[in-house]
């Protein structure tokens, strides 16, 4: 009889984000429970993980977790000092796509377009603020869009018409760290491209558009809320704008050194597009992109876990 792999699903923890983790991580041991070929236990992120995946000791660890400290590169670099294979990125990676700021300079390294911006910095900016504030203003406009900058899911991010409207939203984006970011707000269109990096193959998905019924955002209710958001797969583009969107996609994942899965984030108006960002552990919850994604791209849930499963067994 064939062992079962032992996998360890991450779930929770300190972040923001740790009930649409939880959710995620519902899903995923659903569907690996449906099989035989797993052993399948799901544990919570906090001080006692390190010695419950010793006892544990499974085959690989599979970390569904959202914002910091999961996705990070922190938890990662506990995995590394365990030595045990993990789901997703290694520490760098992780530790640079969390970073908005960080990635930025990533991307333009390599060409990709991004939002003009600007970085508020607490412990430098904040003692003349109204000075810093003046000058995003004059360079970037009024209409703008204000975020964290380790933090997913929308979280901690206002979209400002004028310039009343700056500081609270920095402060509201401050509540979430000590540094965030001033991006120029681009009134286009929001598409999405997962990324599947597995034997030695970088797969780009089919793109989806995301779609909001009242014509707002897509903030974190309209993420996580059934019917609150459409999305669009294939996004109705032609086959040029789809095929660079893909190849972007894939260029992002790869310039941050990401491996496994990602998925990146993109405002495209008219015939251009900008890079937002890349999720190194998307959602996998009923209504997130990256499993849709890969149903897309011919690929059902549970068999993509099983590969990246395997590619993190392969790495041991």
């Amino acid at each position: 009889m064939t062992h079962a792999i032992g996998v360890a699903i991450l779930s929770g923890g300190p972040s923001a984000e740790r009930d649409v983790s939880r959710v995620s991580a519902a899903a995923v041991e659903a569907a690996l429970k449906a099989t035989t070929r797993f052993d399948v236990h799901a544990l919570e992120l906090g001080s006692d993980t390190a010695s419950a995946l010793m006892n544990l000791k499974p085959d690989v660890v599979l970390p569904i977790l959202h914002g910091p400290p999961g996705e990070d590169g922190t938890l990662q670099g506990l995995l590394e000092l365990l030595a045990l294979p993990y789901v997703g990125s290694a520490v760098a990676a992780s530790a640079l796509a969390m970073d908005k700021l960080a990635a930025k300079g990533v991307f333009q390294a390599v060409g990709l377009p991004t939002a003009a911006f600007e970085a508020i910095h607490a412990r430098i900016d904040i003692p003349r603020l109204s000075t810093k504030l003046a000058g995003v203003k004059a360079r970037l406009g009024e209409r703008l869009v204000v975020k964290p900058l380790n933090q997913g899911s929308a979280l901690g991010v206002t979209r400002t018409e004028s310039f009343e409207e700056l500081e609270p939203a920095v402060q509201t984006a401050l509540d979430y760290g000590g540094a965030i970011l001033i991006e120029e707000r681009i009134d286009g269109r929001e598409m999405t491209v997962g990324v599947l990096d597995v034997d030695g193959e970088c797969l780009a998905f089919p793109v989806i558009e995301i779609t909001i019924p009242d014509q707002t955002w897509y903030d974190f209710n309209h993420r996580y809320t059934q019917g609150a958001s459409a999305h669009l797969m294939p996004a109705p583009i032609d086959e040029d704008l789809r095929a660079r969107l893909q190849h972007a996609a894939v260029l992002a994942h790869q310039a941050l050194g990401c491996r496994d899965l990602s998925r990146v984030d993109f405002i495209v108006k008219d015939e251009s597009f900008v890079v937002l960002e890349v999720n190194t552990m998307p959602g996998m919850t009923p209504t997130s992109l990256y499993p849709e994604g890969a149903e897309g791209a011919g690929i059902p849930f549970a068999s993509l876990l099983e590969r990246l499963i395997q590619s993190a067994l392969n790495r041991r």
